[in-house]
């Protein structure tokens, strides 16, 4: 359940929501704007925030910092950012980790969908099911098989219940009714070592991750979470396409403030951010990850992640997944 938090501290007269719309004085141009990532640097959150903080600095005047604030898979970033004064001086750049969680850790002490306030959505992001090359899985479908034959002798990794990489997995399960052992990591770069180094079979992991690995040869590119071939990787069949039942597992990123933030400053936020995210290099930036930037407005990022807090829940119940 989410726990209260200071009146005082979320109490801002229309004066400061004007001022913030307005061209910012001064006095306030010498305040940093803190964007907080939940995880460690080099995730695709990291960089979404690194691309964003220079342009975002510009246009409103201010510098802006990127505080890494990783761990409890991103729910320790998560009420750094709940807990900070609601005056757009703090935002959370997360994943839809985020409402994965909420089924997840129901004693966080939060509600992502309560204690937040949607700013926009930034970017999708595919996620890619490779395999160790040396255990000769070379399709989704011998996965399965191989799966089958010997339950629970294959293992994957995850950066840690409850990311994406481990729903996605489970997701997987469900739909193909095989059961797969989870070892989960504290983080993505771990879990990537021992993958490489045959720890472990498989894994879901972000393209901007695998990619590098799978030119190499040293992973096996299995199947792709999105709806058609990802250009990086266009002979890497799309899970839909395999006809294992509903595995879509796109990934989302987004941007959010505290709860209370006023309307004003949420709107110059979300209308700032959409210039940035629609910029051509921003787009060839994130491109080149294997991402796409977006763009919403905060009602329609709030009811995606509504959305999708309500299927993972159902997912999480299903395969009877629990934290460590």
């Amino acid at each position: 359940m989410s726990q209260p938090f200071d009146a005082g501290r979320r109490r801002f007269t229309a004066a400061a929501a004007i001022s913030f719309a307005a061209p910012l004085a001064l006095a306030q141009a010498t305040m940093p704007i803190r964007l907080v990532v939940p995880f460690t640097p080099g995730t695709g959150i990291d960089f979404i925030a690194r691309q964003v903080a220079p342009y975002l600095g510009q246009r409103l005047g201010r510098p802006v910092v990127i505080e890494n604030k990783p761990g409890a898979s991103g729910n320790i970033g998560t009420l750094e950012a709940i807990r900070a004064a609601a005056d757009g001086s703090t935002l959370l750049v997360t994943a839809n980790t985020i409402v994965m969680n909420r089924a997840l850790f129901p004693k966080a002490g939060f509600d992502p969908l309560k204690d937040l306030d949607p700013v926009t959505l930034a970017s999708w992001g595919q996620l890619l099911l490779v395999a160790n090359a040396k255990t000769g899985i070379d399709s989704a479908q011998a996965l399965i098989a191989r799966a089958k034959a010997r339950p629970g002798m294959l293992n994957y990794g995850s950066p840690g219940a409850g990311t994406p990489h481990h729903l996605a997995m489970e997701l997987m399960k469900n739909q193909t009714r095989t059961h797969l052992t989870h070892v989960p990591y504290r983080g993505t770069g771990p879990a990537v070592t021992d993958l490489l180094g045959g720890q472990i079979d498989v894994m879901f992991l972000p393209i901007h991750v695998a990619l590098q690995h799978v030119k190499t040869g040293s992973l096996k590119a299995l199947a792709i979470s999105s709806q058609t071939p990802h250009p990086l990787l266009p002979g890497v069949p799309p899970l839909h396409s395999l006809k294992m039942g509903d595995i879509e597992v796109e990934m989302w990123y987004g941007i959010l403030a505290p709860k209370g933030t006023p309307r004003p400053v949420v709107e110059r936020l979300n209308g700032e951010l959409t210039g940035i995210l629609s910029l051509p290099e921003v787009k060839t930036a994130f491109e080149t990850q294997g991402m796409v930037p977006a763009h919403s407005t905060p009602e329609q990022f709030g009811a995606l992640m509504t959305a999708d807090a309500e299927r993972w829940a159902a997912l999480i119940s299903a395969q009877h997944i629990t934290a460590p």
